[in-house]
């Protein structure tokens, strides 16, 4: 029904944005990279939507890439995985290391990410490997994944947890707009040390 929406950002949640299209604001469910880099933005935004009715509730979800979406639009086909475990998978992992976690069949990978259980992970590999093989490209190449996304994965691997990563890349990105990942880490890892005293 909503293929894309652009406005300007009227306001950012933790998990949404509200965008002002001409006086109209619309509010949309987002992943984390594409809300760290939406809170960077100046002037208008574009959000690649999905729009999903139920009969309790009409969701918009917004995706700055179109490669983001479509994996969306995968998950939430897989059984048991709905979309706001889609936005988790989206938030907490890259979309080339999702890919490389269901091609090379890496449960442990999937069970970092948070509402997803070893079922859960078994299930993913079965349903999506050869989606994902025929895909790849799709989601490996041409800046596939957002610095930020990488940068809360690293820190993870580092034994931060979760919501340490996400918070201090959230702090730090917002001041390194287009920044690398190695920025980002670094800038991070000094928010976290300052923090921790």
């Amino acid at each position: 029904m909503f293929a894309h929406i652009n406005g300007s950002v009227s306001s950012v949640g933790e998990k949404s944005v509200v965008i002002d299209v001409g006086g109209v604001g619309y509010l949309v469910q987002v992943s984390q990279p594409t809300l760290l880099e939406i809170r960077g933005a100046t002037g208008q935004v574009k959000l690649h939507t999905h729009f999903l009715l139920r009969e309790d509730s009409a969701t918009l979800y917004g995706f700055i890439r179109t490669n983001e979406r479509e994996l969306f639009q995968i998950l939430i086909n897989v059984s048991g995985i709905g979309p706001q475990i889609a936005l988790n998978i989206l938030s907490q992992i890259s979309l080339e290391q999702f890919a490389m976690a269901i091609i090379n069949d890496d449960e442990r990978a999937l069970t970092r990410i948070s509402g997803i259980g070893p079922k859960s992970a078994k299930r993913l590999i079965l349903e999506l490997k050869e989606t994902m093989k025929k895909r790849r490209g799709t989601f490996t190449e041409g800046g596939s994944h957002l610095p930020a996304s990488d940068a809360v994965s690293a820190l993870v691997s580092l034994g931060f947890t979760e919501r340490e990563a996400e918070e201090a890349v959230k702090v730090v990105a917002a001041d390194l707009s287009g920044g690398t990942v190695q920025t980002i880490i670094k800038a991070a890892l000094h928010h976290l040390k300052e923090r921790t005293g």
